[in-house]
């Protein structure tokens, strides 16, 4: 109840491929490389490289996921996971980071407001190989035995949440406790027929009830052949370990122990035959024409160039089946890099590519400061004297924040309108 009381601590998460010292100096979190926590929480929406995906605000228990997996998956390559409830995008850009580039990392989110952010997370995080989704649970079972590792960070009760969010007091009741398990049932039984003999499941809660936790590991253990997994942590963290009835291993994270919010997640192998994903016949639908139209965009080589709904997107050449597999059980919100689109006279860029780790560093760039960054991401007017006409990626301490186009006499900014600040920015926030 004390530790209540005490504000809750901020923490964020750095971007392993967009450099910045911004936060050199401030305390590493203990179970994940790239955390750092800060000694006071600023305005992110004012910072330009928060929008420009250099780092990502979370919470430090969360990113224990790090642990788990860096420890189950060393240098593991041509994987194939998914975080099945991922909005908006904190678990998500975590993972991904871990993935080698043949890797293929699908990101869900079922409720399509919550997918919309959880979309704009992961292309701000700027990665080829993830995904975006917006599939009920029950989609996947199509796909058997086709992921590698499923994170299910499930919808519970949020009593972990009492100190940062006071919604969660209010919303909390035994009643909603009940509903919450029997959700995560449907959920990991849903999803169950799409992981691989020896697949890895990991399980998370917001949520302190033995119901929601424990109790679930034990559901799956009678339901399901699973086999238990674990993992080495330093006594130091104050991180307890919990064993449920049936002898798997739980992480639990109280505020009063760890510098974090509370949390609990386990981690488990499958078990048991299960059919094996059925791919569909490769007939390649790259369209090597403006692949080579677009060509100048990009930085890497093993790539392809499909058309995906109404633009051109660029995926790794290893995902290319798996592009035609998921297509046609799922519904695909982003996919890859989008590319944009050619015109007469000229490509049209699309936003992705300035967020992005691929972008070919033979862009032209205009090097911003903060009130010019801020201003180009409200969408107000901005002045750049003397810049020759054409398109630019804007970059703020070295990271891209979106396109302009100059035309001589002023500048176009081609920002996508719901991506700008709505916020008041005063002079202030330009030091």
């Amino acid at each position: 109840m004390s530790a209540h009381q005490l504000v809750a601590p901020t923490s964020i998460r750095l971007n392993p491929f967009k450099d910045t010292n911004a936060f050199s100096g401030q305390k590493e979190v203990p179970w994940c490389v790239s955390g750092r926590y800060l000694s006071e929480r600023p305005v992110f929406t004012k910072d330009p490289l928060f929008h420009a995906g250099a780092y990502y605000v979370q919470e430090a228990s969360s990113m224990f996921v790090h642990h788990l997996l860096k420890e189950v998956l060393p240098e593991k390559q041509g994987l194939r996971v998914l975080d099945l409830c991922a909005a908006p995008g904190g678990k998500s850009t975590l993972i991904a980071s871990l993935l080698d580039e043949t890797s293929l990392f699908v990101s869900n989110e079922v409720i399509r407001t919550r997918a919309s952010i959880l979309e704009e997370n992961m292309t701000r995080w700027g990665y080829m190989n993830t995904w975006v989704t917006c599939n009920d649970p029950k989609d996947f079972k199509k796909l058997k035995g086709y992921f590698d590792v499923v994170v299910v960070d499930a919808p519970c009760s949020g009593s972990g949440l009492f100190r940062k969010d006071k919604r969660a007091i209010n919303e909390w009741s035994v009643a909603n406790v009940d509903l919450c398990a029997e959700r995560q049932k449907r959920i990991l039984a849903d999803v169950w027929p799409s992981i691989k003999e020896d697949g890895i499941i990991v399980y998370s809660t917001c949520s302190y009830s033995e119901k929601e936790n424990e109790g679930m590991l034990d559901w799956v253990a009678d339901e399901f052949q699973i086999e238990p997994l674990s993992v080495s942590i330093n006594q130091e963290w104050g991180i307890e370990t919990t064993i449920s009835q049936n002898g798997i291993k739980g992480y639990r994270f109280f505020p009063h122990l760890v510098k974090g919010e509370g949390f609990f997640i386990s981690m488990f192998k499958k078990k048991g035959v299960t059919g094996a994903a059925k791919l569909p016949k490769l007939k390649s639908k790259q369209d090597k024409k403006i692949k080579e139209q677009a060509a100048h965009l990009l930085n890497i080589q093993d790539w392809l160039c499909l058309q995906h709904k109404d633009e051109y997107v660029a995926i790794h050449a290893d995902h290319e089946v798996d592009y035609l597999m998921l297509s046609q059980s799922l519904y695909l919100r982003r996919v890859g890099v989008s590319l944009g689109v050619p015109s007469k006279k000229e490509w049209l860029p699309a936003h992705d590519i300035a967020l992005s780790i691929h972008r070919s560093e033979r862009l032209p760039t205009v090097d911003v400061d903060k009130e010019q960054a801020l201003k180009f991401l409200k969408k107000e007017e901005m002045t750049l004297p003397d810049l020759p006409k054409g398109w630019y990626v804007v970059c703020y301490a070295g990271q891209g924040l979106g396109w302009i186009k100059a035309l001589g006499n002023r500048v176009n900014n081609y920002l996508p309108k719901h991506w700008r600040i709505r916020m008041s920015i005063d002079d202030e926030d330009w030091a």
